[in-house]
């Protein structure tokens, strides 16, 4: 994938801007917009994603695969497995991957604080014209964090476990790793099914399921075009990945 480098210090969201372009028909393939600040940073399901001018990484990668459209759950693994193998390149070797795509720190007593988030969206899919936006937020030099944000949810940031990352070094290794990762054949069960069920240790995992209903079994496989295969209640079944919340091992 070829790569052109839009930057800005302070931006609504990098994704946004990556949408403005398509719309005004200027956008190509590959073009990947940077930001390290925010004013309107967002995450899966609408909730808010800090993005103050303290540390921390804002990317969004624009995918114009011309008339073939792309699927989108193996993007979001894809950019999710790419943003850990940034965070692991970065001396964080301890970091995995959270359902379906947040890079995670383990804490005591099974907790567990965010490091970075990956948002996948199209809008208003035209199959003959397919694009997409894959956005991800990277903490990065934070030594702190807004009181209001950790009273919600733990939070860290590579300077806060250690890691001595800059966000210009950060900055070039998520955006090689991200154009490595979502080239169209690297989209793929076999690619990226084992990769991930190892980074977000589901592989063979008791796990916690919920979908419109809660289920608990084991993990038997991930495919991207049936879904994650499930044994309980002495079956197995594949549950389709647009339908599941959250998978969390017990």
């Amino acid at each position: 994938m070829h790569v052109r480098l839009h930057f800005r210090e302070r931006v609504d969201s990098t994704s946004e801007r990556a949408f403005a372009a398509i719309s005004a028909g200027i956008a190509q393939h590959g073009d990947v917009f940077v930001a390290r600040e925010q004013t309107a940073g967002r995450g899966r399901r609408g909730a808010s994603w800090h993005s103050g001018p303290d540390g921390g990484l804002y990317v969004s990668v624009v995918l114009l695969p011309g008339a073939s459209p792309l699927p989108p759950a193996a993007l979001s693994i894809a950019a999710g497995l790419a943003a850990l193998e940034t965070v692991r390149e970065l001396g964080l070797a301890r970091a995995r991957l959270k359902w379906p795509n947040d890079v995670v720190v383990d804490r005591e007593e099974g907790t567990f604080a965010k490091l970075a988030g990956v948002l996948v969206e199209t809008r208003g899919l035209d199959p003959a014209a397919p694009h997409y936006v894959v956005g991800v937020g990277l903490n990065v030099e934070q030594t702190a964090f807004p009181a209001e944000l950790v009273a919600t949810r733990a939070v860290t940031s590579l300077r806060l476990e250690g890691s001595a990352a800059t966000l210009e070094n950060a900055q070039e290794r998520l955006i090689a790793r991200l154009a490595q990762g979502l080239e169209r054949d690297r989209l793929t069960t076999e690619a990226l099914a084992g990769p991930f069920l190892d980074a977000a240790r589901l592989r063979d995992a008791e796990v916690e399921v919920e979908t419109e209903t809660t289920l608990r079994g084991r993990v038997l496989g991930l495919s991207l075009e049936r879904g994650l295969e499930i044994a309980f209640a002495g079956r197995r079944a594949f549950i389709a990945l647009e339908h599941l919340r959250q998978v969390r091992p017990l």
